[in-house]
């Protein structure tokens, strides 16, 4: 078996979990094909801790869908987060180049590669610069100035760069399982192409993807990202409380809370909950209502870091469509109303659009960033068929690969 030049697969690095998505193109749309996913080990926050554990859950993963997909997979598109994402804003200026003034794609892309040459520390590498829009003139509010008439073209970006370590750590991992990294894509950005719609983007909506290991928050507004972030606490912070509050080991704990788990303590019927004993000692039964205390307080305190890192940015008040959870912990029962207790603003839970074939399987939030991943990997799979160029033959973070793609798909 081989892997085909219309199959894309997408490959969720989490903390928690190796998700694996395989998808192949027809008629310009994705149909799934395969899935598989492994518990992660070797990863802490996001990041890379031990890569021969890393790597064997990534063949797991990826075997489990290869054979459901029945073919062997060669290279992946690959999600990146974590504490060390860091991004900023910047903006570029240049008088426009032709005689009449008209502006052009080469006008577009020298300011966009303008607006990127900025001071990166040695060790940090870029990984996304994403357009926000452009200024003709003093005039404002332009998405794409192509065709128009200037003497100053300037344009605002948006600088996405990661630890060198991290990603390098990845790529090893990645490729020590036999597989080749196609691009490495922030989660967050990945996860919005699964599960936001184009209004949402338009009026202002905040991702909020909960992962086991950190929160990734991404804002949209005018149909482009505009601020990431990462908060260092998931869903194990929270299975962590409930180890400690019930005493029961953490794997049994972290079973408890999505069998049993809730945020909505008011609601809940006075039952009680088998609590597995520790070293041997008999097991106990604990009341709900007790659980979803634990759990309550610690996901209210993750949606109040969240809230904090908006409103320190002055994000809260661009959220015209409000929140959208995804990731496992927006499974959490109660969550969507908690969130909307906190953030006084429209919540929803962010489930994966359908794709074809076997996506019906798929369509949870746990999965969001792998759908998301194979959704990326389409527009720069058309991207580069357009172009006439290989992927392959360029550097993941290659700034001028970025710019000529991120202007492709946004413009």
């Amino acid at each position: 078996m081989r892997m085909e030049k219309n199959t894309i697969v997408g490959l969720d690095i989490g903390t928690t979990k190796i998700g694996v998505v395989i998808s192949e193109i027809i008629d310009g749309s994705l149909k799934i094909i395969g899935i598989g996913s492994s518990p992660s080990e070797g990863l802490r926050k996001g990041v890379v801790i031990n890569i021969d554990k890393t790597v064997k859950s990534i063949h797991k993963a990826v075997e489990e869908a290869e054979l459901m997909a029945g073919i062997d997979v060669t290279e992946v598109f690959v999600g990146i987060a974590g504490r060390h994402i860091r991004s900023v804003d910047s903006r570029g200026i240049i008088p426009v180049a032709r005689q009449d003034h008209e502006i052009s794609n080469v006008d577009v892309r020298k300011v966009i590669e303008q607006a990127s040459t900025i001071a990166i520390p040695a060790d940090r590498e870029v990984v996304h610069v994403i357009p926000q829009g452009f200024v003709v003139d003093g005039q404002t509010g332009i998405r794409d100035p192509v065709g128009m008439s200037g003497v100053k073209l300037e344009g605002d970006v948006h600088i996405v760069t990661a630890a060198v370590t991290s990603a390098q750590n990845i790529y090893k991992s990645v490729e020590k399982a036999g597989i080749q990294v196609a691009d490495i894509v922030l989660e967050p950005l990945a996860s919005s192409y699964a599960v936001l719609d184009e209004d949402e983007k338009e009026l202002g909506v905040a991702l909020v993807d909960m992962g086991g290991g950190t929160t990734d928050i991404a804002v949209f507004l005018d149909e482009s990202i505009r601020y990431t972030t990462c908060i260092d606490y998931g869903g194990d912070n929270v299975s962590s409380d409930l180890a400690m509050g019930i005493r029961t080991p953490l794997d049994r704990a972290d079973e408890i809370k999505r069998k049993y788990g809730s945020c909505s303590v008011a609601e809940i019927e006075e039952e009680f909950v088998p609590v597995p004993g520790v070293g041997g000692r008999e097991s106990k039964e604990i009341p709900k209502s007790y659980l979803s205390q634990i759990i309550r307080s610690r996901m209210k305190e993750i949606f109040e870091m969240v809230f904090k890192e908006l409103q320190k940015n002055r994000m809260m008040d661009k959220l015209g469509a409000g929140l959208v959870l995804t990731g496992g912990g927006s499974l959490t029962d109660g969550a969507k109303a908690l969130a909307e207790e906190v953030f006084g603003v429209p919540v929803r839970i962010g489930v994966p659009k359908k794709q074809g074939g076997i996506s019906d399987a798929i369509t949870t939030p746990i999965h969001a960033t792998g759908m998301g991943l194979v959704q990326y990997g389409l527009q720069q799979v058309e991207q580069d068929s357009f172009e006439g160029s290989n992927p392959a033959n360029e550097g993941v973070f290659d700034i001028i690969k970025k710019i000529s793609s991120w202007i492709a798909k946004y413009f």
